[in-house]
């Protein structure tokens, strides 16, 4: 029987801090994929414009000093610490830090709201690994929160920024008709989209979960700001993979450049928490001058994290689990997620990595080097294609 939770993990992806950090930073994001410095290099200029400190960890900082308020405001007694999977505080050891500060259960509350294995399932494997990396499997527990792309605390921060992006542009003048609302998210491969959601909704070409709780939460936005009558579709942006790998598409600034009969573009960075590097850079800057070239007005409205609504999302994240109720704050769509990771959910390519909260967690201990179910997947895809 598991330990009463005692602490929360709030764990990121980490950003470089001076522009010495950028280069070993972007080894730690791309570690195990062969990519060469010359590669890096050319992302490394969207950190160095910004003088080699991403945004991610002061907001970070922040979302933490608010969380650690609305706890206190709520009766909920338990210590919040800051661990990040590519740059300090790493999460491994912060976990080895809870251990000697005597915690036993802790809640991972991550800053990623959907399925998918970069946005949820490694989570869980960074939590998994930080155990296994300090021998604590038995001695301590990591619980991840649900994922949380349908909390009203996560969307309505958007709805009222969309709802007001177009009364802005309405005054200036531009037609419903002429503008385009952009809802952009990170892109992810192909496969790794198929197999977001539990093994038995794995669909080939279908996007899985991370597409269609990105659409669940559009048509609310949508729906709550009165906007139907509004041209809107959902973008990607931040694409880092190889050209022959496919990834999912249309890319934001292909869009925008293709847009006939608008005036202006509303972008809302829909699968973001918070303004870090990839909104900055890729939203603020190229979006921005694709729109200007194409000669229309342009609003990137605010994401959810500097809400309050969003920190009390968070709070009720940790209500849920600490109770032990069944996820009952919820909106839109048929995709109703459950407190626990589904069997085989959004599987790592390349290999099977210890993973916590997750029903088949223990199976992924005992299985921990092993091509993952998707690795053989593609093998086999590959070898039949070649019969």
């Amino acid at each position: 029987m598991s330990a009463p939770i005692d602490s929360i993990l709030f764990a990121s992806f980490g950003g470089p801090e001076t522009l010495d950090d950028v280069m070993p930073f972007l080894r730690n994001v791309t570690r195990g994929r062969g990519i060469p410095d010359e590669r890096l290099e050319e992302v490394s200029h969207h950190y160095r414009a910004l003088g080699g400190k991403s945004p991610i960890n002061d907001q970070n900082k922040d979302l933490i000093a608010r969380l650690e308020k609305a706890l206190a405001a709520r009766g909920i007694d338990l210590p919040v610490y800051w661990g990040n999977r590519n740059w300090e505080p790493y999460v491994n050891d912060t976990v080895k830090q809870m251990h000697a500060d005597g915690h036993r259960h802790a809640l991972g509350l991550v800053t990623s709201a959907y399925s998918s294995y970069s946005s949820c399932r490694q989570y869980r494997e960074d939590f998994g690994l930080a155990l296994q990396a300090n021998d604590l499997k038995g001695e301590f527990e990591i619980s991840k929160a649900r994922v949380y792309f349908n909390h009203p605390g996560f969307l309505d921060p958007v709805v009222d920024s969309v709802r007001g992006a177009i009364a802005d542009l309405e005054a200036d003048g531009h037609e419903r008709s002429a503008i385009d609302v952009l809802f952009s998210t990170h892109s992810i491969p192909n496969t790794m989209a198929d197999t977001s959601g539990p093994r038995d909704t794995w669909e080939e070409g279908s996007g899985g979960w991370y597409v269609q709780q990105h659409q669940a939460a559009i048509d609310y936005v949508i729906e709550k700001a009165g906007a139907s009558d509004v041209p809107h579709q959902l973008v990607y942006q931040s694409r880092s993979g190889p050209a022959h790998i496919p990834w999912l598409e249309p890319d934001i600034n292909d869009v925008i450049d293709g847009l006939e009969g608008r005036t202006a573009v509303i972008v809302v960075p829909i699968g973001f928490v918070t303004d870090h590097v990839e909104v900055v850079w890729d939203l603020d800057t190229e979006a921005k001058e694709t729109a200007e070239e194409k000669g229309l007005a342009f609003i990137r409205v605010p994401t959810s994290g500097s809400s309050d609504r969003f920190v009390e999302a968070l709070v009720d994240l940790v209500e849920e689990r600490i109770s032990g109720a069944e996820p009952t704050i919820a909106v839109g769509g048929d995709i109703q997620c459950g407190d626990v990771c589904g069997a085989g959910c959004c599987p790592n390519a390349r290999a099977i990595q210890p993973t916590t909260s997750g029903v088949d967690s223990e199976e992924d201990w005992e299985k921990a080097g092993e091509p993952s179910e998707l690795a053989l997947m593609i093998r086999a895809k590959r070898e039949g294609a070649g019969r």
